[in-house]
């Protein structure tokens, strides 16, 4: 069976690579920091059960040293020229968004597939000698991980590119992205620290003093706006679930006004997501896309974005009322 370990044995062996082309890279002037960090990274996904709480510890901060000194560089991939990506673009078409295409069809049907779940179209789970092909507890993000190697080698076959050319190319994004791809993982992590060191009790007694107790709009509009007010902070709604769940989520809405969990925890994050949307703390998001697309505003795509967050959160607002309450 499939688990979320061997995904991790995945990912990691995918940094070892680009840690070894970030190293071997002489157009990269930071080129041994740059391998080290993503070496780092992999460390962490290979042998991040077995090193303890301390010395994955220890891994975050040297990376994060490597990091805040400005050890990260970018080097130049030796994949196509210029113009032979003009060229290849002018003869693919549309059709090149066919790999791309392939991982979020790949992840739905994989999932359904891995969970046996329902669906239109009868899909039975899929067994090997009687087990499952993969955990079901962890089907979206096994699906993902196989999706993503389905359409790497899609890729590979249809464009006829060297087996190197994925490694290459995803090495370069990676160094052009630089620490901030890290920061879903970390921010992520950072929510459970406050979890754990009871923040959420302090949300939640913030909460008890200032919403009335017999309103359940004010509760649902704190807990919405909350979301989004804390992911802008944190730059993560997975690093503020935890918090405003424990604080009011738990306590107020499911606890004393009888929500169904499922519709609160579904619709908070969707709330929560509308903060990604106007913060640069979102980096990965919202700040690296103005950078590859060379923005004169660096706040651009934010700037873009915040109407349509402030819409959404008034709608997710209004349907977590609607229908976590019956």
């Amino acid at each position: 069976m499939i688990t979320l370990q061997h995904v991790y044995v995945l990912v990691g062996s995918l940094f070892v690579v680009f840690a070894y082309l970030s190293a071997r890279d002489a157009t990269n002037a930071k080129r041994w920091t740059t391998g080290t960090f993503w070496g780092l990274f992999a460390a962490s996904f290979l042998a991040g059960d077995f090193l303890g709480d301390l010395v994955n510890g220890v891994l975050v901060l040297v990376m994060a040293l490597i990091a805040g000194a400005g050890g990260l560089g970018v080097g130049k991939s030796s994949t196509t020229t210029h113009e032979e990506r003009q060229a290849s673009s002018a003869r693919w078409g549309n059709t090149l968004f066919i790999p791309a295409l392939v991982i979020p069809l790949v992840t739905l049907v994989g999932t359904f597939a891995i969970k046996g779940l329902p669906w239109p179209i009868v899909i039975d789970p899929i067994l090997i000698n009687g087990v499952l092909l993969g955990d079901p507890k962890q089907a979206t993000l096994i699906a993902l991980a196989v999706g993503a190697v389905i359409a790497a080698v899609l890729a590979v076959v249809m464009l006829k590119q060297p087996l190197t050319s994925p490694f290459q190319e995803g090495r370069r994004l990676m160094d052009v992205i630089s620490w901030a791809a890290l920061l879903p993982q970390m921010l992520a992590s950072l929510g459970a620290v406050f979890a754990v060191a009871g923040v959420g009790k302090v949300v939640g007694d913030l909460a008890t003093q200032w919403v009335p107790s017999d309103s359940l709009i004010a509760a649902v509009v704190v807990y919405c706006v909350g979301m989004a007010a804390f992911t802008m902070i944190m730059g993560n709604a997975f690093a503020a679930f935890p918090v405003l769940t424990a604080g009011i989520g738990i306590p107020f809405l499911i606890q004393r006004f009888g929500g169904d969990a499922a519709a609160v925890a579904a619709i908070g994050m969707l709330a929560g997501f509308c903060g990604t949307l106007m913060t640069p703390l979102a980096a990965n998001f919202n700040i690296v896309p103005a950078a590859l697309l060379e923005l004169k505003n660096r706040n651009g795509v934010i700037l873009m974005q915040i109407p349509t967050a402030l819409m959404m959160l008034a709608i997710n607002t209004a349907l977590m009322y609607v229908l976590a309450f019956r």
